[in-house]
């Protein structure tokens, strides 16, 4: 069997820990499948005192990552600090500078700073895996640097945050507001203290960004992304969605146009019988589309402690086997830049709720005002809030929802027809717009 592969680990947090207890479980294993052992010889983190549930004293100790990056006798530098600068990346390009082999889970630092650390990798004949920074536990980015390799990918897309994902599944399932769904999420540990990152889409689209460089073969755009986060969705859309055959999800979605690569992030309505729209809870869900293989859909835990140690694992046990890919699916230096899709070009389905004033005429201004914009309607839904139609109840100033569902059409159209309602004085409020994505 081959030397020993010596591993240290920055960050010693709910993944670290899992980290250490998945090599201490599965040692053996890790070793037969590879044909060399793993070890962990070292770990950096800032208290050394803190109970962590484990013994650190048999590990040489740093309490600057970037130290174990320069100095530590290892093979391997597991980054799970988190960040997209500081010490998570002056670690990382320190043991890649070294020629020591990268594993991390911190898709903001790849989101800012991939390519470059990418070259730096491959100038140092060292590795740089991050399986564990989209999706957790699935494994969608060995899929697209190594399986995929053989098609050509026209769309990539899929849920990427548990915690919207399960704000959205409770709004369905119990009919109960979006602040009150939040509120479990955070006193369950699926939301953070501030929430901010994840429910407007942040997290994402910092995902995101990473499987359109692995799946068109671009330099990672990430300030080239439209977003949209879930919080103006309310118990009225969902309930809306449902009786239209639909589930609201907040989707990440990279696609190849004729005028260059689309990157969105916002709620989407899927069909019920679509396999994304049966990913429910805090669980993750990717699909991609190869013009040989077809659709391909990969779903499973996106966070936690242990399903991200798996994915950290499993990268480190590529590292052993000698398995050496590419950062990004090719050299950093074949890279084609990102040609953003001009977003006015996007066609599809679109939903669109509106306040009316229950005044002679608005509907026919509504009409009046999308087919000048070209726009053909599937489908209109008034729904009266209750005791609007009872004896003595009638107000004509008082808003009423009402739902259209268009046909196909550009979001160009849609976002001018819709100024010009607002212009017009029928609707009491924004209009609330969700695209309903064509999955088949």
């Amino acid at each position: 069997m081959a030397e020993t592969l010596k591993v240290g680990v920055a960050g010693l947090g709910t993944v670290g820990a899992s980290v250490l207890r998945l090599l201490a479980k599965h040692g053996d294993q890790i070793a037969r499948s590879t044909g060399r052992s793993v070890s962990v010889t070292a770990v950096s983190a800032r208290d050394r005192n803190k109970d962590r549930g484990f013994d650190v004293s048999g590990f040489e100790w740093f309490t600057d990552p970037v130290e174990m990056a320069e100095k530590g006798d290892i093979d391997v530098f597991v980054e799970l600090i988190g960040g997209d600068s500081g010490p998570a990346e002056d670690s990382v390009r320190a043991a890649l500078a070294r020629g020591i082999h990268v594993v991390t889970a911190n898709k903001a630092l790849l989101a800012r700073h991939g390519v470059a650390l990418a070259e730096i990798a491959e100038a140092n004949g060292a590795c740089l895996n991050y399986e564990a920074a989209v999706a957790g536990g699935i494994p969608i980015v060995k899929t697209l640097r190594e399986s995929m390799s053989g098609n050509g990918i026209s769309r990539v897309y899929g849920i990427l945050n548990g915690t919207c994902n399960y704000i959205l599944t409770r709004m369905e399932a119990e009919g109960i507001s979006f602040e009150d769904c939040l509120s479990d999420a955070q006193r369950l540990g699926y939301a953070e203290a501030d929430p901010t990152f994840d429910i407007e889409g942040n997290d994402t689209a910092h995902k995101l960004v990473i499987l359109t460089s692995l799946a068109f073969g671009t330099r990672i755009a990430s300030d080239d992304i439209y977003l949209e986060g879930i919080t103006s969705i309310t118990t009225a859309d969902i309930q809306a969605a449902d009786e239209l055959g639909y589930r609201i999800k907040l989707l990440g979605v990279a696609q190849q146009t004729e005028t260059g690569i689309e990157q969105r992030v916002h709620p989407t309505m899927v069909p019920k019988n679509s396999a994304i729209a049966q990913v429910d809870g805090v669980l993750n869900a990717v699909a991609v589309d190869g013009d040989f293989v077809g659709e391909i859909v990969l779903a499973g835990p996106g966070a936690g402690g242990d399903a991200t140690a798996s994915a950290v694992v499993a990268d480190v046990a590529d590292v052993a086997r000698g398995d050496r890919t590419p950062v990004l699916g090719m050299l950093a230096v074949d890279l084609k830049d990102y040609q953003r899709a001009r977003m006015r070009l996007h066609e599809g389905g679109y939903y669109i709720r509106l306040s009316v004033y229950d005044r002679p005429g608005a509907f026919a201004e509504i009409a009046h005002c999308m087919g000048n914009a070209g726009i053909s309607l599937e489908s209109i839904v008034q729904k009266r809030h209750a005791g609007s139609e009872a004896p003595g109840k009638y107000d004509e100033d008082a808003p009423q929802p009402v739902i259209l569902i268009t046909y196909e059409t550009t979001e160009v159209a849609i976002k001018e027809a819709l100024e010009v309602i607002m212009s017009k004085g029928v609707v009491a409020e924004k209009p609330q717009m969700i695209r309903i994505e064509n999955l088949n």
